[in-house]
């Protein structure tokens, strides 16, 4: 019953990552301390979300729709705090020392803050889901699948423009910006 929730999950794994993925490059020291103030923020949100996540993963056999709901609602919930804090960690560096600083940095504040918003709508979907009735449930499930998908394929355009050029190298050699390492980790 939430094994589709766990699948649009995978998918929503790629925006969590996009702060994770690039290329070495310059040594310009003010990219770099830049990145650093930001990357410093991250890591442990990353390991929050990817903990998250796996607890929906661990939940996608459980038969028992109220146990269910309580692990994706307090998953989500996590998630979106996640965000927040990401937002926040953005936000609190200043702009990028690179042209369009400011414009990108602002960019990608308020997306992942609109991701950390639709987590919390999703929770709340999710909290209001009838545990009494498994096919309700499973339907209104479904639903909340559904939006997760449309979620993970939205745009996170603003995060990859934070992560493009000498900004997105020196993030990239970061260890608060590398992927988190957990064992048995199903996101990628």
């Amino acid at each position: 019953m939430n094994k589709k929730l766990v699948a649009a999950l995978s998918g929503g794994a790629a925006l969590v990552l996009a702060l994770t993925g690039c290329g070495g490059g310059d040594d310009d020291k003010k990219v770099n301390d830049w990145a650093k103030s930001v990357c410093d923020e991250v890591q442990p949100q990353l390991k929050k979300i990817q903990g998250a996540n796996t607890a929906i993963q661990g939940a996608a056999d459980e038969q028992d729709s109220k146990k269910l709901q309580q692990t994706d609602a307090q998953a989500f919930q996590e998630i979106s705090a996640s965000y927040g804090a990401l937002a926040k960690a953005v936000s609190k560096a200043g702009p990028p020392p690179v042209d369009n600083g400011e414009k990108t940095q602002q960019q990608a504040v308020k997306e992942l803050n609109a991701t950390a918003g639709a987590y919390t709508k999703l929770k709340a979907a999710v909290d209001k889901l009838d545990t009494s009735d498994k096919s309700k449930f499973a339907q209104g499930l479904k639903g909340v699948a559904d939006d997760l998908d449309k979620l993970s394929k939205s745009g996170d355009q603003a995060l990859q423009k934070l992560q493009e050029g000498k900004v997105g190298s020196a993030m990239a050699k970061q260890p608060g910006c590398q992927k988190p390492k957990t064992a048995g980790s199903a996101t990628t």
